[in-house]
Parts: C-alpha cells; structure tokens; sequence
C-alpha cells in the first residue's frame, strides 16, 4: 500500500504538479484548498505526511492553523511547509 501524502495549497495548478510528480513516484496524494476541508479529511484519517501551504485563501496563517491541529492529533505525524511567503516578516 503506498505511503499517504495530503497536500493543502490553495493554488490549482501548484497542487496538481506537486500531484502529479509525487504519484509518479508512487505515493498516494489528497488535495486539499482550505483549513476547512483538510481538518474534516484529517479527522477520518491523519495522512503519512501533510504538505502545508501557509496562507490558505483569506486565511494568512491558515497552515499554522493546520499545524497546530494536527499536532493535536498526532505528535510524530511529519509535517512540511511548502509555501511562496517572501514577506520580510517571514524571514525573521
């Protein structure tokens, strides 16, 4: 049974080429575009990884909600940051 990859990226096409080259490297992949719906598939099944985009729509830390959540459900469940944030802030 391959390995579980959920990806929550709020941009369509950025999603679906992180999809397409991790299937081809045979993981199983979920996408997701809000806090909303990742939080309601993460509470049926915690995935084997959790690619996170930081800003989620109108939700600027939307990932770190996301974070937090799934923390809160599992303490060892690898959790990536894949995001574009360049503000100045962000690098601090």
């Amino acid at each position: 049974m391959p390995k579980h990859i959920v990806i929550v990226e709020d941009e369509t096409a950025l999603a679906e080429n992180y999809k397409q080259f991790l299937e081809k490297k045979g993981f199983a992949v979920s996408l997701y575009s809000n806090v909303a719906s990742a939080k309601a598939a993460f509470e049926k099944q915690l995935p084997d990884l959790a690619i996170l985009d930081i800003e989620l729509g109108h939700e600027i830390d939307g990932g770190f909600t996301l974070c937090q959540f799934l923390r809160q459900h599992s303490e060892t469940l690898p959790i990536m940051f894949l995001t574009a944030r360049d503000d100045e802030i962000d690098a601090i």
